[in-house]
């Protein structure tokens, strides 16, 4: 092993803004234990809205002490086996979703937490985990079955992209919300039954109009007016699945005046419930492993932006386009 230092992303700080949280930092590379790999990261995956309430302190159940590292997922190659390893050779590609082991050039790991994939692509991290949140959000908290209205809002992106797909591939009319032309065309060839642009329709109406019945199945990722737009549009036993509030990660919470919203859940017998995939992991593996097949079979398609973010010193940037709103797909960085 030639290489002697790498350099990292830590948070230094806890502050509301990304940007003025973290360092890049260098720090020699050691060598793996018995049971460790080395791996060399070629791709990982930007989760701004993670990233941004971890630098703010605002993940309940995490209590870092700081520097801490940054990013999840990452697809390399392992360049170096501690004795004991046996599952994994030089060379091998793998793709591991451990905090901190992301917005790094390198990470020493435990064997058992690497997957060895058939390639170090950016397509394997829209599968993993983006594409088993998706898939386990539906399935397990939104209890997708088949012929019903079901609503992706930020439905372009990395999450929702895959969401839009698994909702048709279960039989069911999909609306798709999005807020630009390209990622309307987008999502009309993903399969989307009715795409919504918000900016030149407004969501609202187009549900009252088109969906008096209202709406089975809502997988909302942005939150603010939309969260409660949703809401309001949830039919008899309806089922809206919080995947996350991207309207509000780099802000302030918004408070908000008005009459709690169980009375209008009561009189339809409908629910809100939180997704958190830490929560869910006994169904991760299987998911992933279905997800591969659907891919591989071609029954389903993962879009990874096309905008390139190269190196650890793109990472505040990717943040910050991903934060905006302007991605198409999964946001990647590459090494």
């Amino acid at each position: 092993m030639n290489q002697k230092t790498y350099k990292k992303l830590v948070a230094n700080q806890i502050s509301n803004d990304f940007k003025s949280a973290i360092e890049i930092i260098t720090v020699p590379l050691p060598e793996p234990a018995d049971n460790e790999i080395i791996i060399q990261n070629k791709f990982a995956g930007v989760n701004a809205g993670f990233d941004t309430l971890l630098c703010q302190g605002k993940i309940p159940y995490f209590n870092p002490t700081l520097p801490f590292e940054l990013g999840v997922e990452a697809v390399g190659e392992v360049i170096a086996v501690g004795k004991n390893i046996t599952t994994f050779k030089i060379g091998d590609t793998v793709a591991t979703t451990v905090r901190g082991g992301g917005y790094s050039e390198y990470q020493v790991i435990d064997g058992n937490l690497a997957i060895k994939v058939p390639e170090a692509t950016p397509e394997i991290l829209t599968i993993i985990p983006t594409g088993i949140s998706a898939l386990v959000a539906l399935e397990q908290v939104g209890e997708m079955t088949t012929k019903e209205t079901i609503l992706v809002t930020a439905a372009a992106g990395g999450t929702g992209h895959i969401a839009v797909q698994l909702a048709k591939l279960a039989g069911n009319h999909v609306i798709g919300t999005c807020g630009s032309e390209a990622k309307a065309n987008l999502l009309k060839k993903l399969g989307c039954d009715r795409v919504i642009n918000y900016r030149t329709e407004d969501i609202n109406e187009v549900l009252q109009r088109e969906y008096p019945k209202g709406i089975n199945l809502i997988f909302e990722c942005i939150g603010r007016k939309v969260f409660d737009i949703c809401v309001n549009h949830l039919a008899v036993r309806g089922r809206l699945v919080v995947v996350g509030f991207i309207s509000e990660y780099a802000e302030q919470l918004e408070v908000v005046n008005q009459p709690r919203i169980y009375e209008k859940l009561f009189w339809k017998g409908a629910s809100v419930r939180g997704f958190l995939m830490p929560l869910y992991q006994e169904h991760s593996a299987e998911a992933r492993n279905r997800l591969f097949n659907l891919l591989e079979s071609g029954q389903i398609k993962v879009i990874v932006d096309s905008t390139e973010f190269r190196g650890i010193a793109s990472i505040p940037s990717a943040v910050d386009y991903l934060l905006k709103g302007k991605n198409c797909g999964k946001v990647v960085i590459k090494f």
